[in-house]
């Protein structure tokens, strides 16, 4: 039989695995008795562990949460991951970089010799795009209010700043369920003046391109509404339980994604298109991360992509610097001849209605 304090770190081990534990199957799994069970489960309690006896024809034990955090067990692999997840925190936003710091120390101190060596060892800096936009920090405290009204079901009163009018343009976008660009003009802080107040059924917190939304049901609007959170103030108490709606599409993997192209709830690019290009496929799919490469011959490629806009679309395969044949639709043929003769125009140093048709912009995104 095992040590005592072998089998209690065991013993813990497993309750912290699933809810309920009947007491015969630890018994089994630990190979002890089930008497032997019982006064390990009392000497746990006894170190500030919750543990809790359930009756039935597979009467057990529960671990649960407790008023405070007694000392947590991990094995080794759980001890890296939670190591790596602290350092990646510092990339969040979610204003939670000083205590991860912290408990990545707290974490370091307490392990054995053998790991501090492998974790010392992994040192990882989270690195964003380069971006023109301002970094976001969001409250942490925001953050939890805003779960916990997602969670509890409940309606969320709060104030939102209006977007800066200084702020420039960025891929932000507090979007309704009607179609239109992700490209509007955000806030860079949350610094603008607050609207009227709002009042939202809250549904999910999301973060996208390194800032944090939160997808609700606007009541005085009576639709979808992607809300930035660091522009959220909330307003206290909150409202009372709604039933949950289903969002557009069923998944917010694809609503998130479809109000950030555009393209009005599919989950696609608004604008799709087909071309033939002048490069082999390994060449072309290495820069590719959204679209389809086909090969089709020694130096030869079909690509299928989209974007926000017809002449975004132009100017995303013309990066590829090869000859190209497009295959349709009609209006990216459209977009490559309005380009050209803007570029040609700009070639010959010619500038104004001659030089080409005025630019083809995309539409904002209706909303707040």
């Amino acid at each position: 039989m095992p040590k005592t304090s072998a089998r209690l770190l065991a013993l813990l081990s497993l309750l912290q695995t699933r809810r309920d534990w009947p007491g015969a199957l630890l018994a089994e799994r630990l190979d002890i008795s089930p008497r032997t069970v019982r006064r390990d489960v009392d000497r746990l309690r006894e170190l500030g562990y919750p543990i809790v006896a359930f009756k039935g024809p597979d009467g057990g034990y529960r671990l649960e949460a407790g008023t405070e955090l007694p000392p947590l067990l991990f094995d080794d692999e759980q001890a890296v991951a939670l190591t790596i997840a602290l350092q990646m925190a510092t990339g969040t936003g979610a204003g939670i970089e000083e205590a991860a710091a912290r408990a990545l120390h707290t974490v370091r101190q307490v392990m054995p010799a053998r790991l501090r060596h492998r974790i010392d060892t992994f040192q990882v800096t989270a690195v964003d795009r380069p971006t023109s936009r301002p970094d976001v920090q969001v409250d942490s405290g925001v953050l939890m209010t805003l779960s916990a009204a997602v969670h509890a079901r409940e309606v969320l009163r709060f104030d939102y700043a209006r977007a800066s009018p200084d702020a420039g343009p960025s891929q932000d976008t507090d979007a309704s369920s009607g179609g239109g660009s992700a490209f509007g003009r955000g806030s860079a802080s949350g610094g603008g003046e607050p609207g009227p107040p709002r009042r939202a059924q809250p549904h999910h917190l999301v973060t996208w391109g390194g800032r944090w939304y939160l997808i609700a049901w606007d009541l005085d609007r009576a639709d979808w509404r992607t809300f930035r959170a660091d522009r959220i103030t909330p307003r206290t108490p909150s409202g009372p339980r709604f039933t949950p709606r289903e969002l557009p599409g069923g998944d917010v993997t694809a609503y998130v994604t479809s109000k950030f192209r555009g393209s009005g709830g599919t989950g696609d690019w608004p604008c799709q298109g087909e071309v033939i290009l002048g490069l082999p496929a390994a060449e072309v799919s290495r820069y590719v991360r959204d679209g389809l490469v086909e090969e089709l011959g020694p130096g030869r490629c079909r690509l299928v992509m989209g974007s926000w806009s017809w002449p975004a679309l132009v100017a995303a395969i013309g990066r590829f610097d090869a000859d190209t044949e497009v295959v349709g639709p009609p209006e990216l043929r459209d977009a490559f001849a309005r380009l050209a003769r803007r570029y040609a125009g700009a070639a010959a140093g010619r500038s104004g209605p001659d030089a080409g048709p005025p630019p083809v912009r995309a539409a904002r995104c209706n909303g707040d």
